[in-house]
């Protein structure tokens, strides 16, 4: 199961670099076609905006595979080992059915939607960028399992953000 974790969290890690790359270097065509061609590039733009949700959702992924997702542990750490294990096991099968539901289920919905409207400037398919939801969703569903079987054998790995 590390094994899996390592590769996912790997493979998140690079997506996560490159766009950001490709957002900056991108930002950086839209000033200098804006200021120095005289000459906006409008589809840089969009772009960047579709890379920014991209990078965004699969770094709510990686924070799900790191147990990072904020939460209020006060009540929590005052509790038995097994009450911590059983609410901590809750936690994650509530995002499961949250990502199996809005993510999985909701994302193919409105990626099927969006296939039939095209994007202003880079004229491609909307429903493009939102294959992004379904997959995340199924990384979260994942990471959640992994979660759960690391739980459950005492071993939580990373621990909870605190607030």
């Amino acid at each position: 199961m590390k094994a899996l974790r390592d590769i996912l969290n790997k493979l998140l890690n690079a997506l996560a670099g490159v766009s950001f790359i490709a957002m900056v270097v991108l930002t950086c065509w839209q000033v200098f076609t804006r200021y120095v061609l005289q000459n906006p590039s409008s589809w840089s733009e969009e772009l960047v905006s579709y890379l920014f949700a991209w990078a965004s959702l699969l770094g709510a992924s990686l924070i799900t595979g790191e147990r990072g997702h904020m939460n209020i542990p006060v009540i929590v750490e005052k509790m038995g080992v097994g009450a911590q294990k059983a609410l901590g096991i809750f936690g994650e099968l509530v995002a499961f059915a949250f990502s199996a539901i809005i993510l999985v289920y909701g994302g193919i919905k409105i990626t099927n939607l969006a296939m039939g409207q095209m994007t202003s400037s880079l004229g491609v398919a909307v429903g493009v960028f939102y294959v992004v939801l379904p997959l995340c969703g199924v990384l979260n569903m994942i990471y959640t399992v992994l979660n759960i079987i690391d739980i459950s054998k005492g071993n939580p790995g990373v621990k909870e953000a605190e607030v």
